[in-house]
Parts: structure tokens; C-alpha cells; sequence
């Protein structure tokens, strides 16, 4: 995207800018007087204009490329010589600016501390300061340049690295497609596939091809927009040299990109035992020196607190810490993003947020399938460094962590992080253990491990706003029902005087918040209310927010939703190393405890609820389990 570039003297614009100095010394609009007021107001208008930029950004993250307006961004007079520009460059900044309305922004007065000095040199051949001028341009879109992304300035390559795997084919490559669909992704990108198989690129898009289909909402030009994704994927056979293969794939992105600035995505879809040895050749042969490189990691983080060390310090002994994103596919769900969202951006529910109000909290995570149990948990990893290490730890940070200084990745990890140090010591009896009963013919494979598939317990945070608050967790595989869901059980009413309306069981009249993912996406308030008719009975009724009725849309896939964070920087969503360590500091004791004692899992049945000693557990730290668990 074109930019804007100032000149106070006919002499050619400087190699490099640097914005922070210039947003001091001119900002905010500094008074100044005579000739140099002239050059003032030029300033202070190009700065509202690089942050309408700015804004633009923000809101491609949520709108995609294909974005109408139709207002215009006036002022009192003519468009300035110096704003006199291409066609395409005055189109794209009425864009910026406008988008910049929509998104809540202001333009006046606003100066962002960093400008792509790309963007500044680029333009600066274009344009000169004209003291003469004194008034802020005029700005008008032209809707065509709508209907498709401009041209990035940096080419974008990513690569899967394990793109014959059953996570890229069924994960990653639909994800990226969606996201490309979408417009979310620049024209001039490439997409890459890397692995040891002997495979051409028309190998590679048949393949892809094969578990590709458009959502609902993306069937307009369905056919189109997949053969152009198609055209943009090529393969790389790394044969058994992982350094050799990563040199190959260097080559072939340098070719797609050319010789301008270009950023990188790599994706490694691999085993746990490859990461490092994929992770370092290619960040010794493959990552680009003239834009950013960015690395995806999957869980599971380490097998133990120093394996997972050992892995932290090898990884950043090549790579910055910001370019290292841990992706845990369950935070990409809707109702992790709407656990901040309800409690920041809703006065109803901020001031409840404490152990003042909040008797309980219940984290569940529940599939019904048990396809992956021979792969996934038999595979000695087991559910508690599954699931439990990154999601159910990420999910109690998220809920139960002070509110940030902004919404900034880092502002955010490093509240995570202090919630996850501040967790007690999990004792073994407070833990349930489950394994599902194998059904097949092997009737001993489950008697000779001792690798759970259930697993729940009470956790406690030590702090002044949870201090004696239980958060309940529970998690397991073949259960009866997918389920994902929060539970905030408030505590009584003191002196309630309608005490005696609710019977006997007086838990009937506690308030009750659930965030739902599974079976369907909702947000459930439970509360008191008089039956209708003569007489005074109460009842508990649910004040329900569906999205099936609420949003006429198809929800993206959870990949689609990180990769795309990925893409923007975004990196709330992913664990920062000193998350990883103490998401161990949790669990190592108690993994430690577990296997020195040999401690056998309770036996349940496939599509039941779990094993019976959970129920046990949830009545000695007084919560109280949903009728439908």
C-alpha cells in the first residue's frame, strides 16, 4: 500500500525515517508560529492519516479486503499539491481514513509512534511539501478497489512443514484456504509444502484438493478462488537431510519472492521427537533476511518440565521469543476469546469477578470419539500433558488473571503468567484418574499402561481475588457427548428471604453463568423468577444467548481463527516460554507423584460419564455438578 512521505527541502528524502523522534518533536501538534505553522499542519495531517492506516489494519483482522464504504472524509478546501498522487495511492488512504471511523478510531490529533520506513521511501520519490498549503486534504474512495486486495509490498511464503500428515491435510491447508477466500491473506502469497515424500506440486494440490470445500457462506466463486489457491501451492521434497531439504525450500520461496522484502510463515506439523532438529535447520538455512520469519509449534510442549526446558532453550537459542508461536487449536474457540470480552467489556460482570461473589468454577472438556487413543494417549503422552498442560491451565489463566494494561499479546501473557504461578500445589488426592475400557480384542492393551484418559481435579490460586475459590476441571474422552463449557456458580444470597420457595435443596437457588462451545455455542444465565399463577413459587429459568439464532453465520474453524493471529502478530492466543515453564511448575510434582506410586486409573465405560469417584471429588470441595453431567 502506498504511503506518504514529508520534505521540508527540495534535497531527496532520507534513506531511513525515524517516526518516534519525528512524533516527538512535532507531536501532539506542537504550537508553533510563522512559516513553520505551515509545516506543522502538513505534519499533523500526515500522522492522521498513518493512523487511519493503522486502524485499516486492525480492521482487516475482523473484515477481511472486501470492504464498502461509501463516506467521504471532507475539509474546508482543495487537495493540496503535495497530496496530488497516483490514482491508487489517494483511493487507498480515503480507505484507511474511513475505515478508520468505522472501527471507533479518530483521525484528528492521533500520531502512531512506528511507520514502515518502506512505505515513507517508497512514496517519498512521489511527493514534496508545498508550504504554501495549509488545509488537510480531501479524500474520496473509489468503491472498485474494493473488490480486491491491493498488492502487499512484502510477498508472504508459508510453508507446512509435514504437509503429507493428517493435521495439515485435514487442518492447516483448509484453514488457509479459508483464510485466502476470505481475502485474508495478500494476492502475491505462497504456499509451500514440505516433507519426505517423493511428490511433485500437481501431487501436492490433488491432495489438497481432496479436503477442500468451501463453507457455507463461501460458496460465490467457490471453483475460482480454489484453483487460484491451488496455482499458489508448491511441494518440496526434503528427502532425509532436513538441512539439505530447508536449503531446497529457501531456494524456491527466494524465487516466488524475488528481490523486494518478503515474511515468512512456517508451520511444523511434525512429531515431537523431529521438532528440533526441523526447527533448527530451518533456522540455520530457510528464514528470509529482509522481512520477518515466524514459527508455529504444536502440543504437546514437552514430555516433562525439563524436556520441555531442554526444547524452551534450543529453540531460543536460534529464534526471538516473538517469533516463536505455541498453537493450541481449543484457544481458538469463541468462548475463550468471550471470556475476556464478557468480563472487560460488561459492567454486569466485572465487579462479580472475585471470591466475593464466585463460589465455584468448573472447566469441562469432553469428546466422545476415542479414535485418537491409541496415537494420542497410549502413546504414553496421556491426557494430562495433552489437554490440561496447555488448554485447561490457558483457559483458568484467561478467566481468572487481572485485567491487562492493554489488549497487546504481551500485556496479556503476562498476566497469564502470573496466574499460573500463583496456582497451589495440586494434591493427589484431590485428582481423579480414568482410563476408557478397551473394547476390542486386545483386552489388555489398557492393563498394561497406566496412561489416563480422564483426568480431574481441584485447583486452587493463591491470590487476594481467588483465594479459597475450587476450579473444578474435568477432562476425558469417550464420554457421552462432546462438551466444552465454563461454569461460574455465584455463591447464596445472604439472609435470603425467599429461602424456604426453593424446597430443601438450596443450591436450586444459586445463580449460575455458562459459556458453551459444545454441543452449540451459547451464553447461559441462570436466575430466579416467579412461576406464572396464583401463589408464590419460584423457579431457576435460563436467559440464553444462542448463536445458531442470534448470528446468521457459519463460525470459522479454530484454525482459521490462530493462523490468522499468526499472520497479524497477534500472540495472546500462544504460550510464551515462561508459560510453558510454569504451566510445568503445576504439573511435574503431580505427574511425579502419579507414576512413582503407580497409581491405576479408574475404569469407565465407553459413552458414559466418567469415572464415579469424580462425583466424589466435586461434593468434598462443595461443588455442585450439573444434572446433565
Amino acid at each position: 500500500m502506498a504511503g506518504l512521505a514529508v520534505s521540508a527541502s527540495p534535497a531527496p528524502a532520507p534513506a531511513s525515517f525515524r517516526p518516534a523522534a519525528a512524533a516527538s518533536r512535532f507531536g501532539p501538534c506542537a504550537q508553533v508560529a510563522g512559516p513553520a505553522a505551515n509545516f506543522r499542519t502538513r505534519v499533523c495531517g500526515l500522522r492522521c492519516l498513518i493512523a487511519a492506516k493503522l486502524k485499516f489494519r486492525k480492521a482487516l483482522k475482523r473484515h477481511g479486503w472486501q470492504l464498502r464504504r461509501n463516506l467521504e472524509v471532507r475539509a474546508n478546501d482543495k487537495v493540496p499539491d503535495w497530496l496530488e498522487a497516483t490514482p491508487l495511492t489517494e483511493n487507498i488512504m480515503s480507505r484507511d481514513v474511513q475505515l478508520a471511523y468505522d472501527s471507533g478510531g479518530e483521525t484528528s490529533n492521533t500520531c502512531p509512534d512506528t511507520l514502515d520506513s518502506s512505505v515513507i521511501e517508497q512514496s517519498s520519490m512521489h511527493h514534496k511539501l508545498n508550504p504554501s498549503e495549509t488545509h488537510p486534504p480531501v479524500l474520496k474512495e473509489d468503491p472498485v478497489l474494493f473488490d480486491d486486495p491491493p498488492e502487499s509490498a512484502a510477498p508472504l511464503c508459508i510453508a507446512v512443514i509435514g504437509a503429507t500428515g493428517e493435521l495439515a491435510k485435514n487442518k492447516v491447508f483448509p484453514a488457509l484456504f479459508a483464510l485466502y477466500y476470505s481475502g485474508f491473506l495478500p494476492q502475491n502469497v505462497g504456499i509451500f509444502g514440505y516433507s519426505r515424500k517423493t511428490l511433485t506440486d500437481e501431487d501436492l494440490r490433488s491432495m489438497i484438493e481432496a479436503n477442500l470445500t468451501c463453507r457455507v457462506d463461501h460458496h460465490e466463486n467457490c471453483d475460482e478462488k480454489l484453483n487460484e489457491f491451488l496455482k499458489r501451492t508448491y511441494y518440496i521434497d526434503a528427502g532425509y537431510d532436513n538441512k539439505d531439504g530447508m536449503v531446497k525450500l529457501n531456494s524456491k520461496m527466494s524465487q516466488i519472492e524475488g528481490n523486494c522484502a518478503a515474511n515468512r510463515i512456517f508451520y511444523l506439523a511434525v512429531p515431537q521427537e523431529a521438532l528440533l532438529d526441523v526447527a533448527l535447520s530451518l533456522a540455520d538455512s530457510a528464514q528470509t533476511m529482509q522481512g520477518w520469519n515466524r514459527i508455529i509449534i504444536e502440543k504437546p510442549f514437552g514430555f516433562t518440565g525439563l524436556s520441555s526446558h531442554r526444547v524452551t532453550q534450543s529453540l531460543l537459542s536460534r529464534f526471538e521469543e516473538e517469533q516463536i508461536y505455541r498453537i493450541d487449536h481449543l484457544l481458538g474457540k469463541d468462548l475463550i476469546e468471550n471470556l475476556t470480552v464478557l468480563r472487560f467489556s460488561n459492567l454486569v460482570f466485572e465487579p462479580l469477578w472475585s471470591r466475593t461473589y464466585i463460589r465455584n468454577v468448573q472447566v469441562i472438556f469432553s469428546e466422545e470419539t476415542a479414535a485418537e487413543i491409541q496415537g494420542r494417549y497410549f502413546g504414553n503422552y496421556g491426557i494430562i500433558r495433552d489437554i490440561v498442560h496447555s488448554h485447561i491451565l490457558q483457559t483458568i489463566a484467561l478467566f481468572a488473571m487481572e485485567p491487562p494494561v492493554s489488549l497487546d499479546g504481551e500485556d496479556i501473557r503476562d498476566e497469564k503468567v502470573k496466574v499460573l504461578r500463583s496456582i497451589r500445589q495440586v494434591n493427589l488426592e484431590d485428582v481423579v484418574l480414568g482410563q476408557l475400557k478397551d473394547t476390542s480384542v486386545k483386552v489388555d492393551r489398557y492393563t498394561k499402561s497406566l496412561t489416563p484418559t480422564y483426568f480431574a481435579a481441584a485447583m486452587y490460586i493463591d491470590n487476594s481475588r481467588w483465594d479459597g475459590v475450587p476450579f473444578l476441571i474435568k477432562t476425558g474422552i469417550g464420554l457421552m457427548e462432546n462438551r466444552a463449557e465454563i461454569r461460574i456458580q455465584f455463591r447464596h444470597v445472604p439472609g435470603n428471604i425467599y429461602r424456604e420457595r426453593f424446597g430443601h435443596d438450596i443450591d436450586l437457588d444459586t445463580n449460575e453463568l455458562i459459556l458453551r462451545d459444545q454441543p452449540e455455542e451459547a451464553i447461559l444465565l441462570k436466575v430466579n423468577n416467579k412461576v406464572p399463577g396464583l401463589g408464590l413459587q419460584l423457579d431457576a429459568s435460563e436467559l440464553n444467548l444462542l448463536y445458531r439464532d442470534r448470528y446468521n453465520v457459519e463460525l470459522p474453524d479454530s484454525y482459521e481463527h490462530l493462523l490468522l493471529d499468526v499472520l497479524d502478530g497477534d500472540s495472546h492466543l500462544f504460550m510464551r516460554s515462561d508459560e510453558v515453564a510454569a504451566a510445568w511448575n503445576v504439573l511435574t510434582p503431580l505427574i511425579h507423584e502419579i507414576d512413582q506410586n503407580r497409581i491405576a486409573p479408574e475404569l469407565y465405560e465407553a459413552g458414559g460419564r466418567g469415572p464415579v469417584n469424580a462425583y466424589y471429588l466435586a461434593a468434598k470441595h462443595g461443588v455442585r455438578l450439573d444434572d446433565e453431567w
